[in-house]
């Protein structure tokens, strides 16, 4: 009985015209809209919902401006939802929507939901690599798209106002397990009926920028390959839509990423390639500016440097720990 993922994420934005716009650019399919929302539907048959600000279907904001304001996690059987709701409500209210969604709050404040939900597999297909004296593709070209089509949530990023009292809630009350720590950025956690390296990013508010507040940072969504991500990539561009990062890979969880900003709120990360892990994993401790990423398109300023080696293992971990785990905070971490 396990959290199997991302099923829903839900927006309070500003603008719906223009944050639907952005979504069908970025390749989702609309599935449902209304004057009140717009709901598309990636092929695992997980959800991004838009709603007006206001809307009374939305949780309390917790942060200022669009964003992710509520963050609905899949449980693969009605028991285990019923478990997991049984503990929640020891010491929070839970409440249960007409939809089958119990919705409650985190120890940070963060409003999440649980519901049964099915992860549907995906259709995927990568063309095999070439590279001298190994030929994997012969005599065939590689596949030539024109739009990415994401098909999974990969994960949701938050910035919470303590890092390691959030994944302490994420692994006694449901079950996720630790993937990586970031010094003093942040931990990566894996629901336990999820293979991604990570379900849910929560990262360290204030050590990249003291001026920021606790809020949505992104959404990551899941294409095939390099080339897809790459597609969507120019197609963002030729619609209008910025980036500031651009292209790279992580070092920490080995996946592709590219980075979009979004009228709804937050950015939407295209990302690929990504470790998956199970219980087996042992989770690692990096340096911020060693983790971030191993290569980018273009070098950013905070790159400018090699980083040094400094990742360690966290030998004597057991999955469903929950720390204490934190170690020193190095200054100058990069953003």
């Amino acid at each position: 009985m396990s959290v199997v993922g991302v099923a829903s994420v839900v927006y309070g934005v500003d603008d719906l015209d223009e944050a639907t716009r952005y979504y069908e650019d970025v390749g989702v399919p609309l599935t449902e809209r209304t004057p009140a929302s717009s709901t598309f539907t990636l092929e695992e048959g997980s959800t991004v919902v838009l709603r007006r600000d206001g809307d009374a279907a939305l949780p309390d904001p917790w942060f200022e401006g669009p964003g992710v304001r509520e963050t609905i996690f899949g449980v693969d059987t009605a028991e285990a939802l019923d478990e997991l709701v049984s503990g929640l409500a020891r010491d929070r209210e839970v409440r249960r929507s007409e939809d089958g969604v119990a919705h409650f709050t985190g120890d940070d404040g963060v409003p999440y939901g649980l519901r049964v939900y099915r992860r549907l597999p995906v259709n995927y297909s990568p063309d095999p690599v070439n590279a001298p004296s190994r030929i994997h593709r012969l005599n065939q070209s590689r596949k030539w798209r024109t739009r990415a089509r994401p098909k999974v949530i990969s994960h949701v990023v938050f910035r919470v106002p303590d890092a390691e009292e959030s994944f302490r809630f994420f692994a006694e009350r449901l079950r996720f397990r630790l993937s990586d720590i970031s010094r003093g950025l942040g931990f990566f956690a894996r629901a336990d009926g999820a293979p991604e390296h990570h379900t849910i990013f929560l990262l360290q508010n204030g050590f990249l920028d003291a001026s920021e507040q606790p809020g949505f940072h992104h959404v990551c969504l899941g294409v095939e390959d390099i080339d897809e991500l790459l597609v969507g990539a120019n197609h963002m561009q030729r619609c209008g839509w910025r980036t500031d990062i651009g292209l790279g890979r992580h070092r920490i969880a080995s996946s592709l990423f590219y980075y979009l900003y979004a009228p709804c709120g937050g950015m939407v990360e295209y990302g690929a390639d990504t470790d998956y892990l199970d219980d087996s994993w042992v989770p690692r401790i990096w340096a911020p500016d060693f983790g971030v990423a191993s290569v980018m398109a273009e070098l950013p300023p905070f790159m400018a440097e090699r980083a040094a080696w400094d990742v360690e293992f966290i030998e004597d971990y057991r999955p469903g720990d929950a720390g204490p785990f934190v170690a020193s905070e190095p200054p100058g971490a990069p953003s």
